[in-house]
């Protein structure tokens, strides 16, 4: 009996999601079962709107090292997943309507948090549905790592390394802006690894006096240069005290691209050093995907291909204790997995001599 899966990748790109989804499809085709898999275009708009294309063998084929998606991908808020806009479209209905017209039996989904939160709703209106774990960030519930996470630590701690060598030469305190607006993960690490002197996370808000005195204390040693990595999040003790409200009003009249450039211009008055930002942004995003997310990402996908084989549905694919596990979907909804302060990461990473401004 033919089985016809969907698959589609929603919310921001990154490295490893070609290579989780090869190793959905050549876990199904190598199986012996027969098998058609649809590949929805650009996420779950796709879905919606009927956009797809049935996939062969060879659409899987060379993909392992490739960033990005063939599929494309887009954002679609869970927010408005049910509201019904000026286009008249009940969103909700759409998809199950081009689920159930394709008769799939299962649909695969590759996303973060708010992918999350829209595959558990479809789970809960009948479909049955797989998830596996994509964001740069690490901030999913239910699982101790997510592809595309080790790969953008990498393009991160690249922009640290190299803003080393100038920092160095030029005696200047340098801010590297990493992305991350409400976990420190990406940030934390690539941090350690880049040998920032200074991490800034959303979990531990900063008392930018300490920052100061960090950085005066290392020029007072015989230190030329001190370099900040700062999550695109970052948030002082000041700002952390106000209520939701209050910041967001506070945000709609901010004078700063990011808090990086805020953070630059006080230390700069604080302490009489040349600041600089600099901003990797996107590339963190880009690029092939590292040898560590291109076999975690096939191991993922080669259990995601199993589930459904064994009929297993309802579940996002999750990696704990080093062994490939599989997860309610309920648990992991709307949760974020954020970085405890008390942490031992945090902790030795303070033995260190890092400062997080706290």
């Amino acid at each position: 009996m033919m089985k016809r899966i969907g698959m589609l990748t929603s919310g921001g790109d990154c490295q490893a999601l070609n290579a989780a989804m090869r190793g959905v499809a050549k876990t199904l085709y190598n199986s012996g079962e027969a098998v058609e898999i649809y590949g929805f275009l650009d996420g779950y708009q796709g879905l919606i709107h009927g956009k797809f294309r049935l996939l062969t063998y060879d659409d899987f084929s060379g993909i392992l090292t490739k960033g990005g998606t063939f599929l494309g991908s887009s954002r679609t808020p869970f927010k408005t997943i049910q509201v019904i806009e000026s286009d008249g479209i009940d969103k909700v209905a759409a998809m199950k309507q081009t689920y159930y017209k394709l008769q799939l039996d299962c649909l695969v989904i590759l996303g973060g948090n708010g992918t999350h939160k829209t595959a558990n709703l479809l789970r809960q209106e009948g479909l049955n549905i797989i998830t596996l774990p994509k964001t740069i960030d690490n901030d999913l519930w239910g699982t101790d790592m997510t592809f595309g996470f080790q790969s953008a630590v990498n393009v991160a701690t690249e922009a640290i390394d190299c803003i080393h060598t100038t920092a160095a030469s030029h005696g200047r305190v340098f801010i590297v802006e990493v992305m991350g607006h409400k976990v420190g993960w990406l940030t934390l690490n690539a941090g350690m690894a880049g040998g920032a002197d200074i991490i800034l996370i959303p979990e531990i808000p900063y008392d930018i006096d300490k920052v100061a005195k960090k950085i005066r204390e290392r020029h007072e040693k015989g230190s030329r240069f001190t370099i900040l990595a700062v999550a695109e999040g970052a948030i002082s003790k000041e700002d952390a005290k106000l209520s939701k409200k209050e910041y967001k009003k506070k945000l709609a009249n901010y004078k700063y691209p990011s808090v990086s450039y805020e953070i630059a211009e006080q230390l700069a008055k604080k302490c009489g050093f040349d600041v600089r930002v600099t901003v990797p942004g996107h590339t963190q995003r880009g690029g092939s995907p590292c040898p560590y997310d291109r076999v975690f990402a096939s191991r993922l996908g080669s259990k995601a291909g199993q589930l459904i084989l064994d009929g297993e549905f309802g579940y996002m694919v999750g990696y704990r204790k080093r062994e490939m596990v599989k997860v309610p979907l309920e648990e992991v909804a709307g949760k974020l997995k954020m970085v405890d302060p008390e942490s031992s990461i945090v902790k030795e990473a303070k033995l260190l001599g890092i400062s997080f401004g706290d």
